[in-house]
């Protein structure tokens, strides 16, 4: 049942992801856009997936960073090899790398997966906060431009303002109250709870999970791991750039256009569907039409950037997960070997 059910997710949302990237080719100038990508500069392109490259590895080793206050110490491959395929994985079913991935340095390494899941969450929460600085910052420098669109947004989604708000509040009183009473009936049954194997192993699970979400509060080089956080986010900014200088139509926009892309393009690509299609070339050529790029230009430039970081990821990823495959076969062999050795002591 289980199985049937990642199955039909997996087939509604590549439905999605191809419907949307229907929609934004529909009404395009095929002949024109081709034309973009004749007079492109792929050396940029190229330049773009180095630093997609480099960003790659910084993440990893801020990974193997978190992971270390909670008493584990994967190697830096390791480590970089379950992150790799569990982006891979995400391409396939949005949401299933964090598991993978976990799992992955679960068997290289031993790391339990909730302490592992729990550091992906801590992982996740930075990401979140370093997007809403890229928010203000965008809103900052460029808000003549970008105001009007994503105040249309807003308007579009929520038609009526007050109605919204009520929802909200109704909704923030709900949950209040079950979350009272799921709190009132724990209390009151907890010696009973404590009794129940699966309430003690969902415990243990949550500790652990807590224990890798706040292992950034352990870290032995705090300004390492902020310096990578910073790193990965610059190498973000400038994948987007480079991007810029691979068009003849966008190569004269400037660094601020590039930040309102970058924002775009993370807001297309945090969308619930195979890593972002559809919706992150929407959300780019959108972006772009304020600074007064065509539509076939602006799709253009979100094939370009998104494909050759799709295939960066796909490829970096199989290599990834080829060599976890390798270093588990001769970790099994050597263990074997070891094995045998010991027996023929004793005998």
């Amino acid at each position: 049942m289980n199985k049937l059910l990642s199955f039909l997710k997996y087939v509604l949302l590549l439905g999605v992801s191809a419907f949307l990237m229907w929609y934004a080719l529909k009404e395009l100038d095929f002949q024109k856009m081709w034309a973009e990508f004749q007079n492109a500069d792929y050396g940029w392109v190229m330049v773009s997936v180095l630093m997609g490259v480099l960003a790659y590895l910084s993440r990893a080793m801020r990974w193997q960073m978190q992971i270390r206050p909670t008493g584990h110490n994967p190697p830096l491959r390791n480590t970089y090899n379950a992150m790799m395929v569990g982006y891979v994985a995400n391409l396939v079913l949005p949401r299933m790398g964090e598991v993978m991935r976990c799992t992955m340095l679960r068997r290289s390494d031993n790391v339990p997966i909730n302490t592992g899941f729990g550091t992906v969450i801590a992982e996740r929460i930075i990401d979140m906060v370093m997007l809403l600085l890229v928010v203000g910052l965008t809103f900052l420098i460029e808000f003549g431009r970008i105001r009007d669109f994503f105040l249309s947004l807003f308007t579009d989604k929520y038609t009526n303002l007050e109605q919204s708000i009520s929802s909200l509040y109704w909704a923030f009183w709900v949950i209040l109250i079950l979350t009272t009473a799921m709190l009132f009936i724990g209390l009151r049954y907890l010696s009973l709870l404590r009794k129940n194997v699966y309430f003690r192993k969902a415990v243990r699970f949550a500790k652990g999970m807590l224990k890798g979400v706040f292992s950034i509060t352990k870290l032995e080089n705090q300004p390492a791991f902020w310096g990578h956080t910073v790193f990965v986010w610059l190498m973000y900014y400038g994948m987007s750039l480079a991007v810029f200088y691979a068009l003849p139509a966008t190569a004269g926009l400037g660094w601020g256009a590039a930040l309102s892309v970058l924002l775009a393009g993370t807001l297309g690509m945090a969308a619930p569907v195979q890593g972002g299609i559809g919706v992150y070339h929407l959300m780019v050529q959108a972006t772009l039409l304020l600074y007064g790029v065509p539509k076939e230009a602006g799709m253009a430039y979100a094939l370009l950037a998104h494909t050759s970081q799709t295939l960066l990821v796909v490829v970096m990823g199989v290599i990834s997960f080829m060599a976890s495959m390798l270093g588990r076969s001769k970790q099994v062999t050597q263990q074997s070997h070891t094995s045998v050795n010991a027996h023929e002591l004793k005998r």
